[in-house]
């Protein structure tokens, strides 16, 4: 079994939020993650899965029947809301936007990055700068390096970090890439990101 990384500080307080990426093998990867989560989890997770932009996304569709949380498609100037999972979607970069009201949803047209609209790292970067020490950031299976300079963003803006265990992993270079670039917390098999996910949630230990 991989030993985990464990963070040199563990997070001030509760996360708010959790920005979570993910690729080759994602949706596969999420089937194991998010239907464990319980009913009364706090965070809002906000979601990028690289998919094909001319092909409609069945993402809400899949996953509101496995999951205890509500379960939505962003949509441009939607409020955040807690404990609700946002998908970005096709075509669209998905962001965090915050004002005096709080943070809420915003939708992107602008180029691709890493050849990917929506991008990993345009979503963490913008979370980062919304949340601060409240975020969390997760990369999952992935076959490019999107997510690494994001994971970056949240863990210096006092946000806490996770990573599958590449081995563990379908495409194993988006979490290959997310250690290489030195921002990680926590590098875990699937199985035991839950607890990790639900503590983040609690402001509890790890």
């Amino acid at each position: 079994m991989p030993t985990p990384h464990r963070p040199s500080a563990p997070p001030a307080g509760r996360v708010d939020a959790i920005v979570l990426g993910t690729s080759a093998g994602g949706v596969e990867a999420l089937t194991h993650l998010l239907p464990t989560l319980p009913h009364d989890f706090r965070p809002a997770l906000l979601i990028v899965v690289h998919l094909p932009r001319h092909l409609p996304s069945l993402l809400v569709e899949v996953f509101s029947v496995r999951c205890r949380l509500p379960v939505h498609e962003a949509a441009d100037k939607q409020p955040i809301q807690p404990g609700t999972v946002y998908f970005a979607p096709p075509n669209h970069h998905l962001l965090v936007d915050r004002d005096a009201r709080g943070p809420s949803l915003a939708l992107s047209a602008d180029a691709p990055v890493h050849f990917s609209r929506p991008a990993i790292d345009v979503l963490f970067e913008s979370a980062a700068a919304g949340y601060g020490k409240r975020l969390g950031g997760v990369i999952l299976t992935g076959a490019n390096a999107d997510g690494a300079l994001g994971l970056q963003a949240v863990k210096r803006r006092g946000g806490v970090t996770l990573v599958q265990e590449p081995s563990t992993a379908r495409a194993p270079t988006m979490p290959q890439a997310a250690l290489a670039a030195g921002e990680v917390d926590f590098v875990l098999p699937l199985e035991q990101m839950p607890a990790v996910l639900r503590a983040w949630g609690d402001g509890g230990a790890i």
